[in-house]
Formats: structure tokens, C-alpha cells, sequence
């Protein structure tokens, strides 16, 4: 297929259509990630907007705090939202200098025993968008697990990436979304910089919004896999597989497409959400889908990379709660550098990750298969 192509695909299955003139850089774990959303925040002058599932504790956490409040003392509008579940760890003393600094707070979905239908659906959503000129989304939280470079169990391993462009009104249209239902209404007729072309990359951005079903990130996934023809490399944090999914895959490895999966081996913050997933790796292992455990630190990265030029980075995970339950946003790149460099760190990371062999896996202990059928029983939580 060619880009034109890929793109008229996406955009009938899914409704929306590509922005051009988009400039999209990678930033690979803490230490590249942080201090570029820093300079965009400590430049903006007029606008900042961030949404974040997580926001812990730590040298990072304050570091975002002070410098938000920093622009809001000086007199630019900023716009905090934080899901009331993911930040619950929040020191609530950073919440207060925000505040107090002029910065507008909200919470999403606050835990209440009274709406307890809406606890289970939280914004995984990470999106940071000042001035409308510059944008990051993709999988980083605010906490110190996410500083450093991946070189050891304290450093964990993830990707974001640097977006400026047309794109940037979805990204910022993903945050108003939630924000809107967080509180008062927002809508700005003429925001005083607009986002302009600022590249060669055509961005689609993707949101969902939680529900029962079917979400448009469902049909991102379904679609990325069913398109692929030569190659697809995935990096999930979470796998666990609808089953239309696993059907779409093992289609993909029977006409010939190089499909591995990387995912988190015995460092992973959800041993639960990991014991669910594995009793489809047999069936997968046996269409020909590579499986990679990744072990030097914990992976959190969503990354898919198909084919020559079409990637795919955001806050969605290959699991049930990002396919059909919680508030997540992707952007699908047309670009050949960037869909190269996502190849090449695949590779880097999977030097790094135990191939599994299935024979191996087939051997694993009694004990092992015995949680992963506890774990398969409430599967939809995870």
C-alpha cells in the first residue's frame, strides 16, 4: 500500500481525517521527556493546558508544580487537569501552590461512593499543549519511576513525543473534552495563537472516551493490524487481547506480516493485568507472532510501527481497559524517519527482552496456569 493509501483507509474507518504540515519528534524516557515538556511550559505566554492520569510524588512532580504555578504568577492561563483516581498519590501541598498561584485545577471523576459506575472509567489521557504552537502526548506520568534513561529497575522505560503543527487542535480538542465535563464549560472563540504548519508529517489524532464497547481506539488497533502488509512491531505496557484482536493478528501472520509484540517481563506494576494475558500467548506463538518480554526495567511505552511509514504513539495500551473503558488519545504519523526510528528503537529495546519460545511456555509451571485462570475470571478489569 502506499501512504496515500494507508491514509483513505484510516480515515473512512474511523471518521477523521489527517492534518498536514505536522513536525513530530520522539523523545525516549525521562531524560529527554521532561525537561522539553519543561521548556514548553516555562516559554508559554499565554496558554498551557495539561491533562495526566498519573501525578505522584518526587523531585519531577514539584518540578511540574513550580514551574506551572511560575507561568500562571505570570499572568499566562493554565489549565491542570488530573484524573481524581491515577493522582490520588499527589502530594496535596503541590495542588495548593498551583492553586494559589492562579492555576485552574480540576479533578476528573472524583471517587464518590454515590457515582460508582464512573470510578471504574478514569483518563488515562496524557496530553501537555501551551500556546497552541507546542504539543506532547504519549505514555509518560508525573513521578519519579519515569526519570533517568531505562538504565535500571528505578528508571522505568517509556516514550512521549514532541508534536507542533494543525495536529495540536486535536490534541488540545482531546483536552478540552474531558475538561468541559470536569467543570464549567470552556470555549474560546479566537485563542490568541494559533497553531500553523511546521513540517511534513500528516498527523490523525484519536480519542475515546469510556464506555461499554466499542471505542474509536478499539477501531485504531483493529484497523493498524488489519492494514499491515510487511511488518508490525508492537510495544504495549498491558496485553491483554480481545479476542477479534488475536483473530486479526494471527490473520496477519498467516499472510506473511513480521508480527512481534513486546511487553513487560517480570518488572511490571500489574502482575494481575500480566497473568491475564498470558494464556493467549500459546495461540499467538503458534500463528507466528513473535512475543518479547522486555527486561531491564519496567516498560510502560504504547508504540505501534507499521510497515515503512505508518506509526502509531499515545496513551493506549493493547488491554481491555484502554480498548473499551478509559479516556485515552493516540496520534497515527505518516512518515517514513519516524516509523524508522520507532523500528530502530524496537529493535534496541527487544535486545534488551527475552524472546519466548513456545515450548518453553508450554512448560511453564502448574502454578503459574492456575493464577492466570483466576486472573482470566475478572479480565475486564485489567
Amino acid at each position: 500500500m502506499s501512504d496515500p493509501d494507508y491514509r483513505k483507509s484510516l480515515e473512512f474507518a474511523l471518521g477523521v481525517p489527517f492534518s498536514d504540515g505536522n513536525d513530530v519528534q520522539l523523545l525516549h524516557n525521562g531524560d529527554a521527556i521532561f525537561p522539553a515538556m519543561l521548556r514548553a511550559i516555562d516559554a508559554a505566554q499565554h496558554t498551557v493546558d495539561f491533562e495526566t492520569f498519573v501525578y505522584w510524588k518526587g523531585d519531577i512532580a514539584r518540578q511540574f508544580a513550580e514551574s506551572l504555578a511560575a507561568r500562571a504568577k505570570a499572568g499566562v492561563t493554565v489549565r491542570v487537569l488530573l484524573d481524581a483516581f491515577g493522582a490520588k498519590e499527589m502530594e496535596p501541598e503541590l495542588a495548593k501552590l498551583m492553586q494559589s498561584a492562579g492555576c485552574e485545577l480540576r479533578w476528573f471523576r472524583p471517587l464518590s461512593t454515590w457515582r460508582a459506575w464512573q470510578t471504574d472509567k478514569r483518563t488515562h489521557r496524557k496530553i501537555l499543549v501551551c500556546d497552541n504552537l507546542v504539543g506532547f502526548t504519549g505514555g509518560v506520568g508525573i513521578a519519579d519511576e519515569w526519570t533517568g534513561d531505562a538504565r535500571n529497575a528505578d528508571e522505568w522505560r517509556d516514550t512521549h513525543c514532541q508534536v507542533r503543527g494543525l495536529a495540536l487542535l486535536g490534541l488540545r480538542a482531546a483536552f478540552l473534552d474531558n475538561w468541559n465535563e470536569a467543570g464549567d464549560w470552556l470555549f474560546e472563540q479566537a485563542p490568541e495563537t494559533q497553531s500553523e504548519p511546521a513540517g511534513d508529517i500528516a498527523v490523525q489524532v484519536i480519542r475515546s472516551s469510556s464506555t461499554i464497547g466499542w471505542t474509536d481506539i478499539t477501531g485504531l488497533m483493529r484497523n493498524l493490524v488489519a492494514l499491515s502488509q510487511r511488518r508490525l512491531y508492537i510495544t504495549t505496557a498491558y496485553l491483554v487481547l480481545e479476542p477479534q484482536l488475536i483473530d486479526l493478528l494471527c490473520a496477519a501472520a498467516d499472510r506473511g506480516v513480521d508480527v512481534r509484540i513486546l511487553a513487560p517481563g517480570k518488572q511490571t506494576d500489574s502482575r494481575f493485568s500480566q497473568l491475564a494475558g498470558q494464556p493467549h500467548y500459546a495461540r499467538l506463538m503458534d500463528c507466528g507472532v513473535q512475543l518479547f518480554l522486555y527486561q531491564q526495567t519496567l516498560l510502560h511505552c504504547k508504540l505501534i510501527a507499521l510497515d515503512e511509514s505508518v506509526s502509531c504513539i499515545g496513551s493506549a495500551n493493547l488491554n481491555r481497559r484502554s480498548l473499551g473503558k478509559d479516556e485515552e488519545c493516540c496520534i497515527v504519523t505518516i512518515s517514513e524517519r519516524l516509523n524508522g526510528e520507532l523500528v530502530q528503537q524496537f529493535e534496541k529495546d527487544c535486545a534488551q527482552a527475552t524472546a519466548l519460545q513456545p515450548a518453553a511456555w508450554q512448560n511453564r509451571g502448574w502454578l503459574e496456569k492456575a493464577k492466570e485462570k483466576i486472573a482470566t475470571l475478572v479480565v475486564e478489569q485489567v
